[in-house]
């Protein structure tokens, strides 16, 4: 491939730096071959021209593509370069905050000078078991590397761990060795592991030191051989030390420090048995405050020698042997102290009484003359005679200094020797794994011999470093069957020559060691005359001719050969060790000094250390010959030791740990990219990729390269044979075949390829993604016009229309307005004339009325005139009238007179004659009918006018008299007014007078108006304050009442949530302890098995084959708690001294442990009773408040009771006591037949009966007289006149029926109740309807009444009574034969077992003491469980149900006490016939001869017993032989499967159940114990032996728990009989109260549950990671990156690859099992959620360790995986089973991989959404988030930080992995069956033929 191709514009490229040592930057323009430099753009966005260097015309690095930076390992990188390294270091370093990377089979470890939870015991069990690259690096992963090789292959394992000072090598082996022992355990009860995690805080303590990079710096290299058995665990460890920094204890560089134990002891001073050490502050002495920094900045000197102590003790060193060790150390810090002075110019002396070297020879236990003398002299040998020498001052300082070096390098290889002793082991190494903690390269301005010899052994393992790469690679290519072509690597073996080869620097070196006048300058010119010239990697520096230069693998180093000699030579004054070796005070000092006249061996091999200066070689083992000149030097035995080393590490499989140091100031995750690369080039790393580079570093696997590239492929490419395929796409992809290879299984690129065809792969995928833009942007576009097309249509739809009705709005308006004004206009005119008619009107109105007025004025005055002139006109025409009446009457009067007169004279002529008379009587006639009716006429006129005269006449008088009282009235009024007149002028005096009153008055109004206005505004004034005051208060009031409120809802809502919060605490800690006590069964089930397994290969180991059945050890029993027994058929073959091997073998440590725990039980257990107390307390005095009416009312009630109590008490005990005096008896001569008549016991057993006879007598009279008063009285109610003879059944029964009370019935008939019962069980009062039903069936046979029929009812009772004895006396009889004979059989196998516990005991007093109390311990612990879970369950709160609760239970101890009483008389009773029948039976018999069958069936009394037909009462019986055989056919040999499929669930648990029933019909103890224990043991031992078949675990879990719920079913007790039928009330157990077992039972039920969970985790574990994340379910979403050399598992499913699908039918699986089995659907839902927790936690767990999954395809995968685990749960309806939320934190987990991860907002949706998820958590998965593909961005730094910023207030758990062993307490509810017992059938195959139904 052309470099054009690559160079192209935007391609970025790697840059030297000066600051950054490699730069990143931008093409902007394309390279074309030939041009002399490259235009580039920086990052910062500068332009740049790099010039490219003429001669080789190099390139510079190519940059990986953005979706291979931050990479696992370093050699998944396409480009593989020192920049590409050291950018994804530091992009894993710094912005995932990752220490750890690979690079192939280097593991490069970071130092972050930071504590970070990624050690725990969480972490160590997730990375157990897995493959190296399927987690992310770790220095775990590398250690179980290390332990599955050596596991797998047999081959002993190395992991060399190396670096500079500070870059944490001394941490990385001990996190190690730490994985070792907490994998692996260990193989005694000595805790191995423990010990040699407690070598390290020794070592650490005499070898490490604070430095200026290092707080902690190790000061000495270590290898660590880890000693493994046959099993692989851990059996003991071996320590070899290397290079001793001895010069560090007598000089300190500033900011550094002496070695730890030095200021561990002078911080420890003050502590009393460090007073004899005479120490101080560091800062009193020389050797610890020279580098002025005594102190290190969060370390506590005091503790950490507590520490060290601790780890002494730990290893075995006692209290006496440390305190010499501490002597010895302080005596080197007052040797420091000694202060040397000249005395002239070639000597010196110490002054007399020096007080610190007086100290140094108290601690030593040397004179103080001899030390002082040879401090300042030196002895000097000849041929023939010796000398004395004074030393000067300076030479007797450095002999002082020397000494004190030689001292600790001789206390710290004691110190290593007896840590080796103690880490030793008489067992048989198996195999090894070492750890070799060893510094690494070293250049500092001046460098020694020090830096010397750790360079060379830095070659040395370069060089093994380099051949274990190539052979790898080799062995790699060979396998794939790659043709194979030599690959150029350093090699550093000329650089080793030069050092360790004849004639080379050491052995020029020890040459000149041995001149008697050898210096470090003709060593000098040694060098140069030998190396100079002959070898390159040696050079001369320029300006020195006391140094050279040696060209190392990792740099060039300059040494200065000034004390070179010396260094190798590591002289000591002998007379100054000979003074100490004579020390006789000090033992220790001795033994140290032992060896000093040994010499080395020949061989040179060192068991212990290496060399001694700085360097620190232990001394060889053989003897010393006369000679000086064959003392090995240090250069010598370093080269030896190494070379053994070597030897080693060759003979193991090695891995490697580059430790590095990011920066010199001890800066927390800051990285400095110079001194990175440094270290870089230095630890071999570069090499490593180099070598990978030089060959095909990039490897894929067919099926990966095809996933990856699929995208590059056409569909015609693709052929069923994908390596085929991969074959002919990459053919037409890459030109050159030289650039790649196709092995068997994997396709090998050379280096670039991988970025090549990930570039293409991006260019397709740029191109597949501009067409889809292209298309979706133009469907988008046109969906845009169409939209806006349509948009635009409706817009002008819809405005047409607003037109238009805006149109037709205006013509409306238009035409509204119109009329409007039409009808306004009318209106304002209407009004107007309306105004104007009304004006007009009113003026009519009032001008008319005016008019009007006047008028009617007129007219009145005109009335009244007239009136007045008809009046006076009248008056007037009526006096003229009379007058003219009276003148014309008068005148008529004289005229009529007058004519009268003449008249007369003419009729007195006419009369006188006839004729005129006879003229005149003609016409009279008619004239006097006409008069006639004139005369009525005119008399009817007359009536008319006298009517209307007398009404004017009436009228008149009326007005006339009216007229005459207004005339009256008028001067009435005249006088008035004459009077008026006549006040008028007193008046006027009185007005006058009042008016002078009037003024004053207004005067006084005035004042008084004025000051009521002033009072008015006073008081309207006070009354506006008032108000204002008044409104004030309210508003006060109003707030402080809403205060009030506020308070109260506060206060309400405050106690509602500290009620919430307590019952939640309560039930938290409920859950606690029914976690840690079924934590505590889980741990004893554990120590069941292991003790049962070290009794089978005790057995197996002592090859004694013993025939029968041996009992087993009595002492151990099947369960913790105290009620259980140990199983009389048990098939275990131990004997009495295998017991005794594995009770010594018990471990001391677990007991200790088990006593610690005992004793927080005890403290907690006492804590929740003083609580109880104090509860207990209050409630007590609120009762005695509450119920002190109640005490006085029921005062002589419970006097009455407790004196009846008591007496019942006395009885109940002589009874007890004659029963024991009656057992007694019979136990003590059961052998001779004591039972038979005649004998002592039977004796007693008459007199007692006889006694009881006596009393019982009159306790029948009186329940006679009673019950005859009580029939009596019912009798005489009902009793009829007649007093016939009743003959015929039916009449009994018609007067029996008459006896609806059922209160008379049950006490006339109260001793016809059920009196089988024992003292210890109480048994319930016969029904009203059972006494019935026996009364009704009474026998045919009746007498006849007397005369009140008191008599016939007696007799009937007593027939009845006589008859239930009768029963009893035979049951009674049956049992006692048989509790005869077991009593007998049972002496007989007390004697043999106390024969047998007297020869065990003498065996058992020698055991410890630990194995006796083992038993006793755990039933403790079950004990204080059992308490605390009561206690818990309690609520002390509730007074008043509790108040409640007493007085019920007050009550019902009253009929307790009645029923007592009234059993005690029934007992007598029973006693009485009990002893007839004995004494009727006579001699005849005698025990064991007649079979307890056959005494029922003997007829015994001639009474007619009739028996009712029954039904089966749900019990079966079997004998007692036959119990073996019931547990193992329905146990032991029982297959799940078949009775799962064809037989009623629960089947043997209800068999089992039915047996107990009659054994407790029966009233058999022994069977109920010895049943319970034989199914208890059989459940036990059929879950070991099939303990991993998850079938049989989940049948007896729910047989077991069906077990439990029928014990409690039928147990009696009110709270479960409420959900019985009255039938299965019938059947509930009668003489025993098993609660104890139940208890017994549930623990077994809790043990079956723990290893049913263990079962399903062991099936589902290795489904989950490769089908909840690996497995891609929706198939084309996860992308595959490229991988490295550590290869991680693929997510493409292939054959035996586990599947979403296949974790789904497990779980089917598992659901449909225990719904077969007829599991509690309760207990289904407990299983349910603690898979789905199990599935959540290893997914989660696993998501957190691995880079590579976390993505955004990655998070879809498992929201979908979820969602299908989801919708198994709806279909199986377990939905509310809280399954679903444990799968939250994974969901959420899911749900931050695909959010949107930019902005603040995003980060507080993150921190409102990710609840259930902690901080380190999300931080967590934020750090590891990786693009799969380049168009995905990575999670900024900033936004990390944001998000840690937010979530800083969080209170939680900084634990980052969740708990995976975490089972959730398990609870069994009672779930009562409706299957009734009596319809149980057994089928024919479980072979149980034995049992009878009865």
């Amino acid at each position: 491939m052309a470099a054009s191709e690559l160079y192209t514009k935007c391609a970025r490229v790697w840059i030297p730096d000066a600051e950054e040592v490699w730069k990143s930057a931008e093409l902007i323009k394309d390279y074309k071959n030939g041009d002399a430099s490259l235009q580039l753009m920086l990052e910062d966005g500068t332009n740049i021209e790099h010039k490219l260097d003429p001669k080789t015309k190099n390139l510079p690095y190519l940059r990986n593509p953005d979706i291979l930076v931050g990479e696992n390992d370093l050699t998944a990188l396409s480009y593989l370069h020192e920049p590409a390294v050291l950018h994804n270091l530091k992009v894993r370093f710094i912005d995932s905050k990752l220490i750890y990377t690979y690079c192939g089979i280097v593991l490069v470890a970071i130092n972050p000078y930071e504590t970070l939870p990624i050690y725990g015991t969480d972490i160590i069990n997730a990375y157990s078991g897995q493959n190296m690259g399927d987690m992310d690096p770790h220095i775990f992963a590398v250690a179980e590397e290390a332990y599955k090789q050596m596991a797998r292959d047999e081959r002993n394992q190395s992991i060399i761990v190396s670096g500079e000072s500070g870059a944490g090598k001394t941490v990385s082996a001990k996190y190690a060795m730490r994985y070792f022992a907490t994998v692996s355990g260990s193989a005694s009860e000595a805790n191995v592991e423990e010990k040699v995690l407690a070598s390290n805080p020794i070592m650490e303590a005499i070898g490490n030191a604070k430095t200026t990079r290092n707080d902690n710096s190790s000061r000495f290299g270590k290898y660590i051989e880890i000693g493994f058995d046959t099993r692989y665990r851990i059996i003991g460890a071996n320590m070899r030390t290397y290079l001793l920094e001895k010069s560090r204890v007598v000089f300190q560089a500033d900011e550094e420090r002496n070695y730890h134990i030095f200021y561990q002891l002078c911080a420890s001073s003050h502590l009393p048995e460090f007073k004899t050490l005479k120490l101080s502050s560091a800062n009193d002495f020389l050797y610890t405050r020279q580098g002025r920094s005594p102190v290190i900045d969060g370390v506590d000197d005091t503790k950490e020698l507590c520490t060290t102590r601790n780890a002494f003790t730990l290893l075995g060193i006692n209290e006496s042997y440390q305190m010499g060790l501490f002597q010895v150390l302080a005596a080197i810090l007052h040797l420091g102290n000694v202060e040397i002075k000249d005395r002239d110019s070639d000597s010196s002396l110490i002054a007399p009484n020096n007080r610190h070297l007086t100290a140094f020879c108290e601690l030593v236990g040397v004179t103080y003359q001899d030390m002082s003398q040879w401090l300042c002299h030196r002895k000097l040998k000849t041929a023939t005679e010796t000398y004395i020498k004074p030393l000067p001052r300076l030479q007797a300082t450095n002999a002082r200094d020397a000494l004190s070096k030689h001292i600790y390098a001789k206390l710290f290889n004691w110190i290593v020797e007896h840590v080796n002793k103690a880490l030793i082991t008489s067992v048989k190494q198996h195999s090894f794994i070492g750890v070799l903690d060893i510094y690494g390269f070293e250049t500092f301005e001046i460098n020694s011999f020090e830096q010397f010899c750790i360079n060379y052994a830095n070659e040395k393992l370069q060089q093994q470093f380099n051949m274990h790469v190539f052979k790898l690679e080799q062995e790699e290519y060979m396998k794939e069957q790659i043709p194979w072509t030599l690959i150029d690597f350093y090699d550093n073996q000329p650089c080793i020559n030069l050092i360790e080869a004849k004639m080379g620097i050491l052995d020029l070196l020890d040459e000149e060691c041995k001149m008697p006048k050898g210096s470090d300058d003709s060593w000098a010119q040694k060098l140069y005359n030998t190396h100079l010239k002959t070898c390159s990697l040696f050079e001369k520096p320029r300006m020195s001719n006391r140094a050279f230069i040696i060209q190392h693998f990792a740099d060039k180093v300059e040494y200065q050969c000034e004390g070179f000699l010396e260094k190798n030579k590591d002289t000591v004054n002998e007379e100054q060790i000979n003074v100490l070796k004579a020390s006789k005070k000090f033992d220790l000092l001795v033994e140290l000094f032992h060896d000093e006249e040994k010499a080395t061996s020949p061989t040179g091999q060192v068991p212990g250390t290496g060399g001694r200066t700085r360097l620190s070689i232990k001394p060889d083992k053989s003897r010393e010959t006369s000679s000086r000149e064959h003392k090995k030097t240090v250069g010598c035995q370093f080269r030896n030791s190494l070379q053994m080393l070597m030897d080693t590490l060759n003979a193991t499989t090695p891995h490697y740990v580059r430790c590095i140091k990011p920066n010199d100031f001890k800066m927390a995750f800051s990285f400095d990219p110079k001194r990175a690369v440094q270290q870089l080039r230095a630890c071999g790393v570069l090499e490593t990729i180099r070598i990978s580079a030089a060959g095909f570093p990039s490897r894929w696997t067919y099926q990966e390269f095809f996933s990856r590239y699929r995208v590059l492929m056409k569909q015609k490419d693709v052929l069923p044979d994908k390596k085929l395929t991969c074959r002919n796409v990459l053919e037409k992809l890459v030109q050159d075949q030289d650039k790649y290879q196709f092995g068997k299984t994997k396709i090998f690129f050379r280096a670039g390829q991988v970025a090549y065809l990930e570039k293409l792969r991006a260019d397709k995928l740029r191109a597949a993604c501009i067409r889809i833009q292209k298309t979706i942007r133009c469907w988008l576009a046109r969906k845009k016009y169409l939209r806006k097309r349509c948009a635009a249509i409706t817009i002008q739809r819809f405005t047409r229309g607003y037109q238009a009705r805006c149109l037709a709005k205006f013509m409306r308006r238009t035409q509204a307005a119109t009329v409007i004004q039409k009808y306004q206009r009318m209106y304002v005119e209407r009004k107007r004339y309306r105004q104007k008619q009304a004006a007009a009107l009113a003026m009519q109105t009032i001008l008319r009325a005016y008019m009007a007025r006047q008028k009617y004025q007129a007219l009145l005055r005109e009335h009244k005139a007239v009136i007045i002139q008809k009046h006076v006109r009248g008056w007037l025409a009526r006096c003229w009238y009379k007058r003219c009446l009276r003148s014309i009457v008068y005148l008529q009067c004289c005229i009529r007179r007058m004519k009268a007169r003449r008249e007369l004279k003419k009729l007195k002529i006419e009369a006188r004659s006839v004729e005129h008379f006879k003229k005149l009587n003609k016409g009279m006639e008619n004239k006097i009918m006409q008069l006639q009716r004139k005369i009525d006429e005119q008399n009817k006129e007359n009536r008319t006018i006298s009517e209307r005269l007398n009404g004017l006449e009436t009228s008149y008088s009326a007005e006339s008299e009216r007229m005459r009282g207004e005339l009256g009235r008028l001067r009435g009024v005249e006088e008035e007014a004459r009077n008026k007149a006549n006040q008028v002028t007193s008046l006027l005096e009185e007005l006058e007078r009042l008016r002078r009153e009037l003024s004053s008055t207004q005067q006084e109004k005035k004042t008084i108006e004025d000051w009521a206005q002033t009072y008015r505004d006073e008081m309207e004034k006070m009354v506006s304050e008032l108000k204002d005051q008044n409104g004030l208060l309210k508003t006060e009031k109003d707030d402080l009442n809403r205060l009030i409120q506020e308070q109260s809802q506060q206060m309400t809502e405050k106690m509602t949530r500290a009620i919430a919060e307590e019952t939640q605490q309560l039930e938290t800690e409920l859950n606690d302890e029914r976690s840690r006590y079924q934590n505590l069964l889980s741990e004893h089930l554990r120590l069941e098995e292991k003790y049962d397994d070290l009794k089978e290969e005790m057995a197996l180991s002592s090859n004694v084959s013993k025939p029968g059945h041996r009992r087993t050890d009595s002492t151990h029993s099947s369960n913790e708690s105290e009620y259980t027994y140990n199983s009389e058929y048990a098939e275990l073959e131990e004997g009495s001294r295998a017991a005794e091997d594995v009770t010594r073998g018990i471990d001391t440590s677990l007991t200790l442990k088990l006593q610690k725990r005992l004793t927080e039980l005890e403290q907690e257990k006492q804590s929740l009773r003083n609580e109880l107390e104090n509860k207990e307390e209050q409630f007590q005095r609120a009762r005695a408040r509450d119920d002190a009416e109640f005490k006085k009312a029921r005062g002589a009630e419970l006097e009455y009771e407790s004196l009846k109590r008591q007496e019942l008490e006395s009885e109940n005990k002589k009874l007890k006591h004659d029963l024991a005096e009656m057992r007694k008896s019979l136990l003590g001569d059961a052998a001779t037949g004591a039972g038979a008549p005649g004998s002592p016991a039977y004796k007693v057993l008459l007199e007692q009966l006889n006694a009881s006879c006596e009393e019982l007598e009159v306790r029948k009279e009186e329940v006679l007289i009673l019950r005859s008063q009580l029939v009596s009285q019912k009798e005489a109610m009902h009793h009829k006149d007649e007093k016939e003879t009743m003959t015929e059944p039916s009449v009994f029964v018609e007067d029996v029926s008459k006896l609806k009370d059922a209160d008379e019935l049950k006490q006339a008939y109260i001793g016809l109740k059920d009196t089988n019962r024992s003292p210890r069980f109480m048994r319930k009062p016969l029904e009203v309807n059972d006494l019935l039903s026996r009364l009704r069936s009474a026998a045919p046979d009746f007498h006849k009444l007397n005369e009140d029929g008191e008599l016939w009812l007696v007799n009937q009772g007593l027939k009845e009574t006589i008859r239930l004895l009768e029963h009893q006396l035979q049951t009674q009889r049956r049992t006692y034969d048989s509790e005869v004979e077991a009593l007998r059989g049972e002496l007989q196998n007390v004697k043999e077992e106390n024969n047998r516990q007297q020869q065990l005991l003498a065996q058992n007093l020698q055991l410890p003491p630990e194995a006796r109390i083992e038993a006793s311990l755990q039933h403790e612990i079950t004990r204080l469980t059992n308490e605390n879970l009561e206690l818990m369950a309690e609520d002390p709160t509730a007074s008043r149900e509790a108040r409640v609760i007493i007085l019920r239970r007050m009550v019902d101890l009253m009929e307790q006490l009645e029923k007592q009483d009234r059993t005690i008389r029934k007992l007598k009773k029973q006693l009485k016939v009990y002893s007839k029948r004995i004494g009727e039976m006579g001699a005849g018999q005698t025990e064991g001869q007649t079979s307890p069958g056959q005494m029922v069936d003997e007829p015994i009394h001639p009474v007619n017993i009739p028996r009712r037909e029954k039904d089966f009462q749900g019990m079966l019986e079997y004998k007692k032989e036959d119990e073996l055989k019931l547990v193992k056919n329905l146990i032991l040999e029982l297959k799940p499967r078949g009775v799962a499929v064809n037989l009623i669930p629960g089947l043997p648990a209800y068999i089992l159940f039915m047996c107990l029933r009659h054994a407790d019909y029966v009233n058999d103890d022994q069977k109920v114990r010895t049943l319970l224990t034989s199914t208890i043991n059989s459940i036990k031992k059929i879950l070991k032996k099939r303990g991993d078949d998850f079938e049989t675990v989940s049948f007896w879990l729910a047989n077991t728990c069906r077990f439990l719920h029928c014990l409690k079913q039928y147990s009696g007790d009110e709270a479960f009989m409420k959900h019985n039928t009255t039938r299965q009330n019938e059947h509930c157990l009668s003489n025993f109260d098993l609660a104890e077992y139940r208890q017994v039972i549930s623990d077994l039920a809790i043990q079956i549950y723990q290893q049913l969970i263990k079962c399903m985790e062991n099936i589902l574990q290795p489904m989950i990671v490769s089908g909840m994340l690996e497995h891609e379910t929706i198939q084309g979403v996860s992308g595959v990156k490229p991988t490295g050399l550590r290869k991680r598992t693929s997510s493409i499913a292939d054959e035996g690859t586990y599947t979403l699908d296949s974790i789904l039918r497990q779980l089917s699986a598992f659901h449909s099992t225990m719904c077969q089995h007829g599991t509690d659907p309760e207990l289904i839902k407990q299983v349910v959620k603690q898979q789905f927790y199990i599935i959540g936690a290893v997914t989660l767990n696993n998501l957190l360790l691995r880079k590579d999954m976390c993505s955004w395809s990655k998070g879809m995968q498992i929201r979908y995986n979820v969602s299908q685990l989801e919708e198994w749960l709806r279909d199986k309806g377990l939905m509310t089973c809280g399954a679903k939320e444990t799968l939250e934190p994974l969901i959420q987990a899911a749900q931050l991989l695909q959010v949107k991860k930019k902005t603040d907002e995003d980060a507080e949706a993150i921190c409102s959404m990710c609840q259930a998820l902690t901080t380190a958590q999300i931080v967590k998965v934020l750090n590891l988030y990786t693009p799969v593909n380049e168009f995905e961005e990575r999670v900024s730094v900033a936004f990390i930080r944001t998000i840690q910023t937010r979530l800083r207030d969080r209170c939680e758990s900084p634990q980052l992995l969740m708990d995976t062993k975490m089972i959730y307490p398990v609870t069994f509810p009672f779930n009562p069956s409706s299957l009734a017992l009596e319809t149980i059938q057994i089928p024919g195959s479980l072979n149980l033929g034995f049992l009878t139904r009865v």
